[in-house]
């Protein structure tokens, strides 16, 4: 692989993308209930779909996103991403219509569906595979971070008044400014030459990460979606000991993620095992209904997301080499937001289906999820050898 000479300005440019892009939904969670009753006689759904909505655009704009890069450079598309961001996110302040809202929030998903591709994927295009779980995992440690930050920021900001939450994404501004003095002006989409990234050919090469990453996205979400709830009903935990029990998983993965290259240097086998285990030891702590193991149990999601992402995004972008921005990472991406809108809509008919009225149901579901995890993960890399990492 040709070597780039690569300054630590632009690796912490390229980093400062992957602290924004989960905030799409993450940020407004935390004040949706203020939200709603701001707009208490609007019809539920068009609530729940303040937070949905970006990740349905983020889909569909991976979609596109090798055309778009064929037609302008990476710093273009990243400026004209951020820009959006910032003034579709913030934008959202003076906006007091939930359907103009939902047109605002449709294009911060546009936005962050042009930068995410390449938050990890000039990572693959600058540096060599021995490098990349290192920086993967920083990315993903970024990731977390731009999450718990912008979790407390917009939770303090909604106490004022309801749209006060969307200033969070004004954070945007910083990476707008260190893109502009920092970040090279390459052309990407030129290097792959063979149509859109979501052929059959090219599901079909990077089918184990993409498939892994919507099992673990699904997975995943499950913790967001019921914990509170149900930590609730089964504990005397109240909302502030729950709040920061979630922020704390977050903060368990932003670590995680910051060791991660060791972890895969250490473990280079077994690591593809991690991600699975974790989450299935996770739930099934979660079964017992004691603040101590709820703690614990948060505590193993919290390593199996911080090593599961940047693992599907390391093994992703040494197979997908320097053209990875425009073919794998766009169908990580999708893969990712789509196992987010997925989760709550698969994972909550089966547990009636299956659990019936029981509290814990959606645990459950997720240990049956984690199982078909291991399998997918066996199945698929078995056989598989990693390059030696330069950790």
């Amino acid at each position: 692989m040709e070597q780039i000479n690569v300054s630590k300005k632009v690796t912490a440019t390229i980093l400062s993308m992957s602290l924004l892009t989960v905030m799409a939904g993450a940020a407004i969670a935390p004040a949706l209930g203020i939200i709603k009753a701001h707009f208490s006689e609007a019809n539920g759904l068009l609530v729940q779909l303040i937070v949905s909505m970006p990740a349905l655009l983020i889909i569909v704009t991976n979609l596109f996103f090798l055309a778009i890069s064929r037609r302008l450079r990476t710093r273009a598309i990243v400026t004209t991403g951020l820009l959006l961001y910032v003034a579709a996110g913030a934008g959202c302040f003076f906006v007091d219509d939930i359907h103009v809202l939902l047109v605002m929030r449709a294009l911060l998903g546009i936005s962050v569906g042009l930068i995410m591709p390449l938050s990890t994927g000039l990572l693959a295009y600058y540096f060599p595979p021995e490098k990349q779980a290192r920086l993967m995992g920083l990315s993903a440690a970024m990731n977390q971070m731009g999450g718990v930050v912008a979790t407390l920021l917009a939770g303090l900001l909604a106490t004022i008044e309801w749209n006060y939450a969307f200033l969070v994404y004004l954070m945007g501004l910083i990476a707008v400014v260190m893109v502009w003095l920092w970040l090279p002006d390459e052309q990407l989409g030129s290097a792959n030459k063979r149509g859109i990234p979501f052929q059959p050919r090219q599901l079909l090469k990077f089918h184990p990460s993409v498939v892994g990453m919507l099992l673990l996205m699904m997975i995943f979400f499950i913790f967001p979606t019921n914990f509170a709830i149900i930590s609730r009903q089964q504990t005397t935990l109240s909302t502030e000991a729950v709040t920061m029990i979630m922020v704390g998983l977050d903060v368990v993965a932003f670590f995680v993620g910051l060791v991660f290259g060791s972890l895969m240097h250490t473990f280079r086998q077994p690591i593809k095992y991690f991600a699975p285990l974790f989450f299935l030891l996770g739930y099934a702590a979660y079964l017992v209904p004691s603040v101590v193991m709820i703690l614990v149990g948060s505590v193993f999601i919290g390593i199996a997301n911080g090593v599961g992402v940047p693992y599907l995004n390391t093994i992703a972008s040494i197979k997908g080499g320097r053209n990875s921005a425009t073919t794998v990472m766009p169908l990580l991406s999708a893969a990712l937001y789509l196992g987010q809108f997925l989760s709550p809509l698969i994972v909550m008919p089966l547990s009636r289906l299956l659990f019936g009225t029981d509290l814990t149901a959606p645990y459950k579901v997720g240990i049956l999820l984690c199982l078909v995890f291991l399998v997918q993960v066996w199945s698929t890399r078995h056989f598989q050898s990693l390059p030696p990492q330069d950790v």
